[in-house]
């Protein structure tokens, strides 16, 4: 009995323990047992079912307990999940075999605060977030604070919920691109943009954040920029974008918002930016602007600038509106395009006033509005391959603000003939005058009219336009003799023809002088010839071996030359007429004054002419240069020129021009001036401002003189740049600015500035009895404050008025995630001040533009 009992109970045990291990064990029907246990034992990994899990799922942490009725299962401490393309790191994980989810938490601290985030991986994205779950059927995900990084950004939102691949809904996310945020060098980021709700789409190659109402908070402060939605795109293409604007206000027309627009790539080589300028006094400015780029081939833009600027109050007399024009088109054509045939535009055109009105503050930082002319130019150039001939078309149109006149050539044609030698060289090497004989040639065509804007390309303007024909022919030679002399001959000769001539005289009727222009062809040739002698000489002085100073070298170039050209004013060539004026008097002109191939010369030339060039050097001791001796230029060159024209009738001696250049300190100090006397004695009548050329010679007066300055002085110049680190113990960091404290804890740090200096003097005098000066001073230098703070500007004051010229002052913050710039000018015809904040990150230049980025700068994918 009592072992039948027993055998019984053991039975019972063997059923039970048999039991509890099938229990433990999930389905296996198709696995072997050497599997399974290898797989349980040696690497912590659960096999579901096929219905629960589409793949291998691996488990790993320092704590693995399993609830067996609920189909649960619980990972502690450095917990570790991977399945498929998901890899989860937590502190706490936890499997739900019934419901298909996973779910997992960071570490707390003792307060119930996260200390170490969820990391997930998925798809080659990494995630951080307080709290993950994820669905293993439906592929869905939802985590809490989730870090997404994206790109060069950072989302962190407080709710996220993956749909799929590639959707992802957030509520209340910031996105950033601060680095040091990013990197977790800081608890905050320097700037973010706060949305209530983001949609991420992810693509092959590229994805976007959409987002509701956004705006900007700098330091966690709230700025004023907000936008009622955003597209950010994360692509390495151009993608469309908002365009940023600076704000400030200008005296004239108000408060304003500047560069306000968007930027739309259009197809693969052309893409459209729109900009807006907005006044509180009611003007406006819009500015589209198109780029275009087709690699290897060309590139080039088309832009305009289209307003109205209002001053003043309305109804009062300072009131005025005024619309002003600007149309420009740049086009450039790659070099290896066609090397024979290449085109070029720069064409620009304005309305008279428009740099005077213009509301566009780009004008008023860089002095546009101080421009009296404005050019435009279409050119076309053709090269052969067997032929030494280039041809240039070109059409040029110019605008003159203060005369309101406009200038067109349309067309002109150069044909140039490259420089020939008119005889071959016997010996292979081109000796004496005959063989150094050059031609130098070429043809150019004109048409040409001067006209009030609004003539242009009407009959009156085709009336007035005029036809020229220039042809011109250099010969040339040279040769050496008695070893330092050059000898060289030249002549020139000019060949013109006209489709339009000139009458002058009197009409007593209307007691007025007549100009009558002539529809009739005509033409003149002249000709002058040259021949010059030149060298160079050399002296040195040297002193007494241990002196300051070692030796003066002065070289001199000396030349002497002789210019003849015939009197074409005479009847003989037909070139001058003459006329009685009002007074009676009988006065020369030409007929081809006010033409476009110029006028003949008048009065026979048999001067001859002399220059002196000096370049003077001295050596001194140094004990900072290894030879121990130092150079220094006392005058790079010193030049005087001037002749004496055996033909004249009178004053046969030019004024004596001098001119001179030289730099001093190391080349810093550089020195340009210049020099005109006059040898002759100028008589002034009683009561009259202007005198008269005697013929009293060797009174020498100077007529004109002009000297400037510049000095480029910079904080390298006054001392070497000092370790900071070696001279204080104490350092600080913030945000990546390094700080050095001394003793009394006060802070340290480079400081690089640089000024350049510029002064110029000017004097004139002529025939004038009042002398003109002009004098001023310039400066234009930054400081960095800090190595982020950076202050820069520029003014110039005039000495003889006694006032501050342009004056602008500038301050800048790099702030690494974004840059601040403010511009003011204090004072002058346009007061103003501008502020702009920009996002530097590539993936935001594009959607919030901080500077005018398209296609044809280097960072561009084409």
């Amino acid at each position: 009995m009592d072992k039948t009992v027993f055998k019984n109970i053991l039975q019972i045990l063997i059923i039970l323990i048999f039991n509890s291990f099938l229990a433990q064990e999930s389905p296996k029907k198709m696995i072997k047992p050497a599997i399974i246990n290898d797989t349980i034992v040696k690497k912590d990994t659960v096999i579901s079912a096929k219905e629960s899990l589409e793949d291998v799922l691996d488990t790993k942490a320092d704590d693995i307990r399993r609830d067996v009725p609920k189909r649960m299962i619980y990972l502690n401490k450095n917990a570790q999940v991977k399945y498929q393309d998901l890899q989860i790191d937590a502190d706490y994980i936890s499997i739900d075999e019934e419901r298909n989810v996973f779910f997992a938490r960071g570490k707390l601290d003792s307060l119930g605060k996260y200390k170490e985030l969820v990391k997930v991986k998925q798809g080659g994205k990494d995630y951080e977030t307080d709290s993950f779950s994820y669905n293993t059927k439906t592929k869905q995900a939802i985590a809490y604070n989730a870090r997404t990084e994206e790109n060069e950004g950072l989302i962190v939102a407080e709710k996220t919920k993956k749909y799929n691949d590639s959707v992802f809904v957030m509520r209340h996310a910031e996105f950033t691109t601060d680095t040091y945020y990013i990197e977790k060098k800081d608890t905050r980021p320097d700037y973010h943009l706060l949305a209530s709700y983001i949609k991420m789409q992810k693509g092959k190659n590229s994805s976007s954040l959409i987002t509701g109402p956004v705006q900007m908070f700098i330091e966690d402060v709230p700025t004023p920029f907000v936008m009622p939605f955003a597209i950010l795109p994360f692509s390495s293409k151009r993608s469309a974008g908002i365009l940023i604007p600076s704000f400030g206000e200008r005296e004239d027309v108000g408060f304003f918002l500047n560069g306000l627009g968007y930027y739309q790539p259009i197809g693969e080589h052309f893409d459209l930016k729109i900009l807006t300028d907005i006044y509180t006094k009611g003007s406006w400015n819009i500015r589209p602007e198109m780029n275009y780029l087709k690699k290897y081939r060309y590139s080039g833009n088309f832009s305009a600038d289209i307003g109205t600027t209002v001053r003043g109050i309305k109804g009062l007399n300072n009131y005025s509106k005024t619309g002003t024009y600007r149309i420009a088109w740049r086009h450039t054509q790659d070099a290896k395009a066609n090397p024979f045939l290449n085109f070029s535009a720069s064409v620009d055109v304005t309305s008279q006033t428009f740099y005077n009105n213009t509301v566009n503050n780009a004008y008023v930082m860089n002095q546009s509005f101080l421009r009296t002319q404005q050019n435009s130019t279409l050119t076309l150039t053709k090269r052969f391959l067997t032929l030494p001939i280039t041809i240039t078309g070109t059409a040029s149109y110019s605008q003159n603000f203060a005369t309101n006149l406009s200038d067109l050539r349309l067309p002109q044609m150069n044909v140039a003939i490259n420089q020939f030698y008119l005889f071959k060289s016997r010996t292979g090497t081109r000796s004496g005058l005959l063989e150094n004989i050059t031609v130098n040639t070429g043809l150019n065509l004109t048409n040409f009219v001067s006209t009030n804007e609004g003539d242009l390309f009407t009959k009156a303007m085709w009336d007035k336009m005029q036809t020229g024909l220039k042809n011109n022919i250099a010969l040339g030679t040279n040769a050496t003799f008695a070893k330092y002399f050059t000898f060289s001959l030249g002549t020139t000769i000019d060949n013109a023809l006209t489709t339009k001539t000139l009458t002058k005289f009197y009409d007593p009727v209307q007691n007025v002088q007549v100009e009558q222009i002539n529809k009739k062809l005509a033409g003149y040739t002249i000709f002058s010839s040259t021949a010059s002698v030149q060298t160079q000489l050399y002296g040195q002085a040297n002193f007494k071996k241990g002196s300051a100073i070692e030796a003066i070298r002065h070289m001199m170039t000396p030349s002497i030359g002789f210019t003849y050209s015939p009197d074409f004013g005479g009847q003989k060539f037909g070139y001058f007429r003459n006329f009685y004026d009002a007074n009676g008097a009988l006065t020369p002109y030409s007929i081809f004054d006010k033409g476009i191939v110029g006028t003949p010369t008048t009065g026979m030339v048999g001067a001859l002419s002399y220059s002196i060039g000096n370049n003077i050097e001295m050596k001194v001791r140094s004990k900072s240069d290894s030879t121990g001796i130092k150079k220094i230029k006392i005058f790079e060159s010193l030049n005087v020129s001037g002749n004496y024209n055996f033909a004249a009738k009178s004053h046969p001696w030019s004024v004596i021009s001098v001119s001179g250049q030289s730099s001093f300190f190391n080349n810093k100090l550089s020195v340009n001036t210049s020099l005109a006397i006059e040898p002759y004695k100028i008589l002034f009548a009683p009561g009259s401002d202007v005198g008269i050329r005697t013929e009293d010679f060797g009174s020498f007066s100077v007529q004109a003189f002009q000297v400037g300055l510049t000095y480029p002085l910079s904080s390298e110049l006054f001392g070497e740049k000092k370790d900071l680190s070696k001279i204080y113990s104490q350092k600080g960091e913030i945000r990546n600015e390094n700080y050095y404290f001394d003793d009394d804890n006060y802070a340290h740090f480079d400081q690089a500035w640089t000024l350049n200096v510029n002064a110029n003097y000017q004097y004139s005098k002529t025939l004038s009895r009042t002398p003109t000066r002009m004098a001023s001073i310039g400066l234009d230098g930054s400081i960095k404050l800090t190595p982020y703070w950076n202050i820069n500007g520029s003014t110039h004051y005039d000495m003889v008025t006694k006032e501050l010229a342009y004056t602008r002052i500038g301050f800048a913050r790099d702030q690494r995630s974004f840059t601040i710039n403010f511009n003011w000018v204090p004072f002058g015809q346009y007061k103003l001040y501008d502020f702009f904040i920009g996002i530097k990150a590539n993936i935001l230049s594009d959607a919030l533009k901080y500077k005018d980025r398209s296609f044809t700068q280097p960072n561009a994918p084409f």
